[in-house]
Order: C-alpha cells, then structure tokens, then sequence
C-alpha cells in the first residue's frame, strides 16, 4: 500500500482545530513532550491540564499565584509563579501533586527553561537574577547576575552551549552558563522597551524568546512605538536576530496595523516565524525571516498570551484572556464530505 503523502505545511491554512474552556484568564500554555497533553497556567492560581484527543480537563493545584513559566524535563512538568515558587510535577499522573517546590525568587519567576540534556534548568524574574537548577534533586547550580532590571526571558541555545537571557530594557545577554562567568556578549533589542517620561514608567521587555531549531537564528517578541505606558499603547514587534552574528536581521511587523504586544513567538522548522498578539483584540501573524511585514494573519477571537508550537511541527496552542487554549492547524481543513444525492423518484406504474 502507497503511504499517504504528508501535506506541505502552508501558514494561509491555519485553522482552528479545537478549543478547551477553564473559568479564569489563561496566562501561558505548552504541549508536553509526548503531545498528548496541553496545559496552561491561570490566573486563579491553578495549572490546567486538557487531553487533546478527549477533551478531558485536570486541574493541578499548588500554587498561591498566577502561573505563566511553564517548561517539560521528560514527564516532568515544572512550573513557576508570581510569588516566586518553581514547582515540580508528574505531567502525566491521573491526578498531579507538587513533587517538590523551591522558594526560587525574590518575587515574579518570568520564564523557564530546561538545557537539552534534561539536566539543568533555567529560571529568571523581578530579583534580576537568572539562576540554574539541579533538575536531579532542585538544588542551586549557581546564578548569574549581570542584568540591572526584571528578567523577563530565558533560552538555552539549541547546542547546549549557550544561555541567552533578556530583560524589561531589552538587554539579551548571551554567556556560557557551565562556568561562572560575565556574558560573553549582549544583543540589542533596545528597541522593545521605553521610559515613558508622563508615568514615570518602564514598558516593554523581551516578552517572549524562541530559537530556530538549528540555533542560527534567535526571535525576541514585545511592543514597540509606545505612546502610553498605562494603557500598554503601541505596536507589537518581534526582533530577529543572526544568531552567530548577533546583528538584527529582520524587524518583524504586522502588515495591518494593530494595536498591543506581541506575547509569543516560536521558529518553525520549515523556516518561517510566527508570533500572536494581544491588546486590542488578537492576532496570528507568519513571517518569511528575510521579509520584515507577514505574509499571512488570522484574527483570533481574544487577547491571546502566548504561543506553543505541537511536537509534531502541524499544530499550534494559543491561550487567551477569555480562559480558552484553542488549538489551530496548519494543514488543509478537511474536505466536508459531499452530500448524496437524492435518491431517485420510483417511477408510477402504468395503468392499463
């Protein structure tokens, strides 16, 4: 039997697959490693959990805070809030329990990160600390000063080498995270942070980071243009960088204008970029790397917080203030099935 060729992946086909509700604003979401899962963190302070293929929902309890950190080691799902705490789970248990849960920061944990040994993880917040952890036994490795402002992003680069972290003035700091030692050398996306002079106001921040699979190139998402820092006025914008030159390569634009910040972003593996929005209202936008306005968007139905990218490269999860994580694909929607046809008229039978 001839095996079913696999459709290419074409962004204009994004479609919505599905949508999982919960009763709070969603914060952050990721699939886990074996895809059968997508969770999300809440702002009651809960973690939810959705089967993809049943819809069945599981609700992980723990936390005394908002949740958006979330990152995998294996079936470990490991979480971070806005108190500080990072906290181990079973990703998959019938009903998950903090297996451990460490005092971390001095206030907000941003955003996580697990090397790709699975043996150290990342973590960096408001102390302006990013500092790494023994997945093994939770135990300090070291932390890494050099940032002067909340951290609010953290990245092992794809080689294992490298740590990138990036901060509320757009400071991306690069460095070899096995020794303790200065960053080696600092990216500029300067451009994604403003003092607003009338509020007396930092705004902006590298708020969401992703490495292309190859390492080469590196996409920083966050606002742009910003008229008022209380009402979070501007444009979202996502700095791409060349990674081993560490110069811009492209700034990444929405072609229709739209108002808000750009929450989440990830590279896919085909080559092009992706990144949702939030503010007024929400979008999807896709980007060719080289190409600084997208080439495709799709306005989504809510505010969307982050962006996730399926472990099988064809599906992505967004959550959204409304407390949905809705699910899109990027293949071609199916075919609806062709109505059949009416069936024929029995003809009269003849007199005579």
């Amino acid at each position: 039997m001839t095996a079913t060729p696999t459709p290419k992946l074409d962004p204009a086909n994004t479609h919505l697959l599905k949508e999982y509700k919960h009763d709070s604003p969603l914060l952050g979401c990721r699939f886990d490693p074996s895809g059968q899962f997508v969770f999300a963190g809440a702002q009651d302070n809960r973690i939810v959990r959705w089967h993809l293929d049943s819809g069945k929902k599981t609700l992980l309890e723990g936390h005394k805070s908002w949740v958006r950190a979330l990152a995998f080691a294996a079936k470990q799902l490991i979480s971070a809030d806005y108190a500080g705490r990072i906290s181990f789970w079973p990703a998959d248990a019938d009903a998950p329990k903090p297996a451990r849960t460490l005092d971390a920061h001095r206030g907000w944990v941003r955003a996580l990160a697990v090397s790709p040994d699975g043996q150290t993880l990342a973590s960096c917040g408001n102390d302006h600390l990013v500092k790494l952890w023994s997945i093994a036994d939770g135990k300090l490795v070291r932390e890494l000063p050099g940032h002067d402002c909340h951290v609010y992003n953290v990245a092992f680069h794809p080689d294992g080498t490298h740590l990138v972290s990036a901060d509320l003035k757009g400071n991306v700091k690069v460095r070899s995270w096995e020794r303790e030692r200065p960053a080696e050398r600092e990216l500029d996306a300067k451009i994604l942070h403003k003092y607003d002079g009338g509020f007396l106001a930092d705004i902006g921040g590298v708020r969401g980071m992703a490495f292309s699979s190859d390492g080469s190139l590196l996409a920083c998402a966050g606002i742009t243009n910003v008229s008022n820092a209380f009402a979070g006025v501007g444009n979202p914008l996502i700095v791409l960088f060349d990674f081993k030159s560490g110069k811009q390569k492209q700034l990444l634009k929405p072609k229709t204008p739209f108002q808000g910040t750009a929450w989440g972003v990830v590279v896919h593996p085909s080559g092009f970029v992706a990144g949702v929005g939030g503010g007024n209202g929400g979008m999807l936008w896709f980007w060719k790397p080289d190409n600084a306005q997208d080439f495709f968007s799709l306005k989504l139905p809510n505010n969307a917080r982050d962006l996730a990218l399926h472990p099988d490269g064809k599906r992505l999860a967004i959550p959204f203030f409304d407390g949905a994580v809705r699910t899109y694909s990027l293949e071609p929607a199916p075919t609806p099935p062709k109505p059949a046809p009416p069936p024929k008229p029995v003809p009269k039978p003849k007199k005579g």
